[in-house]
């Protein structure tokens, strides 16, 4: 008993040390170019695809554990906890390459971008310790706790992942 107690500590410590760091790193990484790389504009619609598989993952994931199939669910988590960080990976990638681009829509359309836009980048910082948690009480076998805690962790990480797709389809034009 005492070793998961430790072992729990110890995830702890990394889920909130990762949840500081990567949102820490990520802004950081905006501001450095990687020189003599040209911009790399084939990663957005690339990255923007793989928020929308990390989405249809999460829905499936969801579907087969109320189906009682948790090997299947595990699985469907663990490739979309794959596709977030390629996609972040992706992402970092293409900011050290390239300017951010402004939004060049006018009128209510341009308020709605940003609410959106917002939204996203404020609840996919949030959504980090959630996820890490999340996973650690899955896969240290405490499933009530992470039966509740996925209940918070869902709705954010697929509202992350379908706003992040649309983030990307409103400000597509404007590449």
């Amino acid at each position: 008993m005492q070793t998961s107690i430790d072992n729990t500590k110890k995830y702890n410590i990394w889920i909130w040390i990762l949840s500081v760091a990567i949102p820490v790193v990520v802004a950081v990484l905006f501001s450095v170019r990687i020189p003599g790389v040209e911009r790399l504009g084939f990663l957005p619609p690339i990255y923007a695809t793989i928020n929308g598989i990390t989405a249809i993952l999460l829905v499936t994931a969801v579907y087969q554990i109320r189906k009682g199939n948790r090997k299947a669910h595990e699985r469907l988590m663990k490739t979309a906890i794959i596709c977030s960080v390629l996609f972040l990976a992706m992402y970092v990638t293409y900011h050290m390459t390239s300017d951010s681009t402004p939004y060049g829509g006018e009128g209510m359309v341009r308020y709605v971008y940003y609410f959106i836009l917002l939204t996203h980048i404020l609840l996919s910082v949030i959504v980090i310790p959630f996820v890490l948690i999340t996973y650690v009480r899955a896969i240290s076998g405490q499933f009530y706790k992470h039966r509740k805690i996925a209940r918070i962790t869902y709705p954010l990480w697929l509202y992350v992942a379908v706003t992040g797709v649309i983030v990307y389809l409103m400000i597509s034009p404007y590449y």
